[in-house]
């Protein structure tokens, strides 16, 4: 029996009854059906009280989710996606993304298309395209204390986000480097039109092999964007005596402390997107952020009354 997972944001009452109505129309077809909230991928928040909040990358995955699922179909907005790859990539399940949202960049269809995506999922018309994922993690005196999977970005800044601070960070082997701003965001190109794009920071397309460091503010002229090889591990070092704060996807985090450290790699994870046509990246930038619209040409001539 062919099998496959369906994930909803469960507070969207539109994406708990087409959720409920795909795992009907599935099980009728012979399909065995796993259904689960995205608030599964939720990371949540450590607090000053409670700084270990430490859940393992791996124990994210719901229950009856495996290699064995076909495919799994996202039924919310962006944040659904991000949270449901948190969930599903480590078992490497492809996931059809349908918007129910509003912005919907990450997802591939919408609802009222959703009849003829399925068709074409069951019948394997679809192309995977693989996203490179971060595994974050915070240590101190060696020990991890908290951990994430991410496919947009990371970011570490003080609280409030208003003051400035420092920050050492080290780039594979290279020299520690100095960055007064109030705030660093490590970001894989999937994430680059994300917040790294408000920043300031560069748009990659997604099958760039790079990782951006981008600082918030920057003190200084000098401390620009800087894209680097995904194959470099990057440790961030606070380097004040305040207290930090650092958030994954813009969803959950942990507070930074002045010893401690924080490591970024690409993981060994990646997101694998179901695309019914060959991915457009240009034609999504267009669409979703208005990049590279043509301009209204001026008249040529004027016409004096």
């Amino acid at each position: 029996m062919p099998k496959a997972g369906i994930i909803y944001n469960e507070v969207k009452p539109l994406a708990c009854r087409i959720a409920t109505e795909l795992q009907d129309k599935l099980t009728a077809s012979g399909w065995e059906v796993c259904m689960t909230a995205a608030a599964g991928g939720i990371l949540g928040y450590s607090r000053p009280d409670r700084p270990v909040c430490h859940t393992p990358i791996d124990s994210l995955v719901p229950p009856g989710f495996d290699s064995e699922m076909s495919f799994a179909v996202v039924l919310g907005g962006d944040g659904t996606v991000l949270a449901a790859f948190r969930q599903v990539a480590p078992c490497g399940i492809p996931l059809l993304t349908v918007n129910t949202g509003h912005m919907g960049f990450l997802t591939e269809t919408f609802v009222n298309q959703l009849p003829q995506a399925l068709e074409m999922a069951i019948a394997g018309e679809y192309e995977i395209e693989e996203r490179a994922m971060l595994n974050v993690g915070l240590y101190r005196d060696d020990v991890l204390l908290w951990e994430a999977l991410c496919l947009n970005e990371m970011v570490i800044h003080r609280e409030p986000l208003t003051s400035m601070c420092h920050f050492e960070v080290a780039v594979g082997h290279h020299s520690p480097v100095d960055i007064a701003a109030d705030g660093v965001i490590i970001s894989t190109p999937t994430g680059s039109t994300a917040y790294s794009l408000s920043a300031g920071g560069p748009v990659v397309t997604p099958g760039v092999p790079v990782l951006q460091l981008v600082p918030i503010c920057p003190h200084s002229l000098a401390s620009r964007s800087l894209v680097f090889a995904d194959t470099e591990p990057v440790t961030i070092f606070p380097a004040s005596n305040d207290r930090l704060i650092m958030v994954v996807d813009g969803n959950g985090g942990c507070y930074v402390l002045p010893d401690d450290r924080v490591r970024v790699k690409r993981s060994r994870y990646s997101a694998r997107f179901m695309r019914l046509q060959s991915p457009e990246f240009f034609k999504i930038l267009r669409e979703k952020l208005g990049w590279g619209l043509p301009h209204i040409a001026k008249p040529t001539s004027v016409e004096l009354p």
